[in-house]
């Protein structure tokens, strides 16, 4: 779940409230407070709230909740005049297309950082890892209106962000480190989508990377704010991102939309960002009976203008079961905001009246059946690993069990369809006396991955063979964050439709070693009172040559730990030396 860094000082002049009191409520919002400074904490929300990824986002929402400024958000949107043209050749690559202009902005270094930061959770969440949206922000006064939204081929050139070279498109997929992470979006398409302007120049090359042209710096005064995508969910991040910053003082301006072939959201001219809210209705009744507590129309509309909502009292007229007789039905209207992803249903309103009226004004019940249980060892198991790695000075994460072929194998220099190192591997093992047996290696085998059946992302198309590569991925995505990083995992794979747990840790510093890690491992096999296992020589290519070993235990393979190899390492987009080891509990 995203983690979104709140400085104290950001968050005091954008609420008005002080962060006392800021700290003491903010859990209340069904936040995690992960981390709490001097100067700012890390909070987690969970990723159906994107409007959350952002301080500003934050602030707009603590207002509502601590009765500052309670209800609808109401944002002026202004016609800046500027229109983008949407050529038919990019509908078959890339055809949702929605833009938006925010004027008269003040910018800083932190101000830069909160919307690079929200616009990487966007495309992470949201964009599904920029597949199904991407999002370019641009400055405006570098650029010459109208837009133009096509399709080119590959050969086309200009500079991308953080070059000073002149590139292709085909050059920037296969040298640009955003175009080696991306470039699978675009696989097989003949031509790639471009933004220029009416001189020529390139704003975007969509989901890919912006040009250098049209960085923002804190010289910037006005943006353009470019989304592309394959559904209607570029709206929701563009409205997302131009709310975020009309917090700040910015201000709103559309763009017209015009299409040569009728077919951009399916009309030929609109004007975007819409910020129009959306409506819902729900009954009282309804609100009593899933929160379990009594509450008036009135009291619900308070809980729901604390949540950002807007709410409008209603009776609708029912026919009684006595004789002539009308009784009527309380209702609330709800006027849902333009940035809220999460709502979808009634139930979804009911959860944040829950919330505005507080989970800690619920009295609790004692349940009527009462049951005596105990701790599974498995569990008991897990929480001895994680004693183990805390005091290790590790920190411990919580990865997706779902993941992929690319990877748990590719990049992690893994072949699944070879047996041929696990066969070398069982004549090691043979050589030093123990078992021979392919099984006791811990290379992969075809028959062990399990696949999902219809997958509906390319990301999430098996369950995980194995912990490490999840701790890597984790590294990439933290990257901004200070060194050294030293993580844990404690949890399941799943061989031939089996779970089996397993414990994995990576290190990752300028000075990551294999005698930091062996000492680790040695500590480990200690507490899980494994002194005897052996340490042999490992052929998992995941590792250095040289710097690599597998435990074992009884001839059966149940660990392996060393240097992760430096191509897995760039695999990951890292850029220093990690050592990790995983090992069956």
């Amino acid at each position: 779940m995203p983690v979104i860094r709140l400085p104290y000082d950001d968050l005091e002049n954008l609420t008005s409230v002080s962060i006392e009191k800021i700290k003491e409520r903010l859990p209340l919002m069904c936040a995690d407070v992960e981390r709490i400074e001097a100067d700012y904490m890390d909070v987690e929300f969970f990723p159906n709230r994107p409007d959350l990824f952002s301080v500003e986002g934050v602030s707009r929402a603590l207002r509502q909740f601590l009765d500052v400024e309670p209800g609808l958000v109401s944002y002026e949107i202004a016609k800046s005049g500027i229109e983008m043209v949407v050529d038919s050749s990019v509908l078959d690559v890339r055809p949702y297309v929605v833009c938006g202009v925010v004027k008269n902005l003040r910018l800083d270094s932190s101000v830069i950082e909160s919307l690079m930061l929200l616009q990487k959770h966007l495309h992470r969440g949201v964009g599904r890892n920029r597949k199904k949206v991407s999002v370019g922000v641009h400055d405006l006064a570098k650029v010459k209106p109208p837009f133009r939204y096509l399709a080119v081929g590959p050969e086309f050139s200009f500079v991308p962000l953080d070059y000073e070279e002149e590139m292709t498109m085909a050059d920037i997929l296969e040298r640009h480190p955003k175009g080696v992470a991306y470039r699978y979006i675009l696989e097989g398409k003949p031509k790639y989508p471009l933004i220029l302007d009416s001189n020529g120049n390139v704003l975007s090359f969509p989901p890919i990377i912006n040009a250098e042209r049209t960085r923002v710096t804190e010289s910037t005064k006005d943006i353009f704010i470019d989304v592309t995508g394959l559904n209607e969910d570029v709206s929701i991040a563009l409205n997302i991102i131009a709310c975020a910053l009309a917090e700040r003082g910015g201000q709103i301006q559309s763009v017209l939309l015009r299409s040569l072939s009728g077919t951009v959201g399916r009309i030929e001219e609109k004007e975007t960002p819409c910020l129009e809210p959306g409506t819902m209705e729900i009954s009282v009744k309804d609100v009593k009976s899933l929160i379990g507590i009594e509450l008036s129309a009135e009291e619900c509309k308070r809980c729901c203008e604390r949540m950002g909502l807007g709410a409008e009292v209603s009776v609708s007229a029912q026919v009684s079961e006595m004789p002539n007789t009308i009784s009527g039905e309380e209702r609330l209207k709800v006027k849902i905001p333009a940035y809220r992803y999460d709502i979808l249903h009634p139930w979804d309103i009911i959860e944040d009246i829950a919330i505005g009226y507080g989970y800690d004004r619920i009295e609790p019940e004692i349940p009527e059946t009462v049951v005596i249980g105990e701790v599974h060892p498995i569990e008991d198991k897990k929480s001895a690993m994680r004693g183990i790695m805390t005091g290790l000075g590790y920190f411990e994460v919580l990865t997706f069990t779902l993941t992929s072929e690319k990877k748990q194998f590719e990049r992690m220099r893994q072949n699944p369809f070879s047996g041929l190192e696990g066969q070398r591997f069982s004549s090691l093992v043979s050589r030093k006396g123990k078992q021979s047996n392919d099984k006791a290696s811990n290379l992969p085998h075809l028959a062990d991955i399990v696949k999902v059946a219809s997958p509906i992302s390319t990301e999430h198309t098996i369950l995980r063979y194995s912990i490490l590569p999840n701790l890597l991925d984790t590294l990439s995505l933290n990257k901004h964050r200070d060194l050294p990083q030293r993580i844990f995992e404690v949890g399941p794979v799943v061989l031939n439709y089996k779970e089996e747990y397993r414990l994995a840790a990576v290190s990752i510093h300028a000075n990551a070693n294999f005698a930091e890690v062996k000492s680790v491992v040695d500590a480990v096999l200690n507490e899980l009172g494994l002194e005897d296992a052996e340490v042999v020589e490992s052929e998992n290519e995941a590792f250095l040559e040289g710097r690599r070993a597998s435990i074992i235990k009884n001839g059966k393979h149940i660990g392996v730990f060393g240097e992760i190899h430096p191509e897995v390492i760039l695999n990951f987009g890292l850029s220093y030396p990690v050592v990790g080891f995983e090992v069956e509990i």
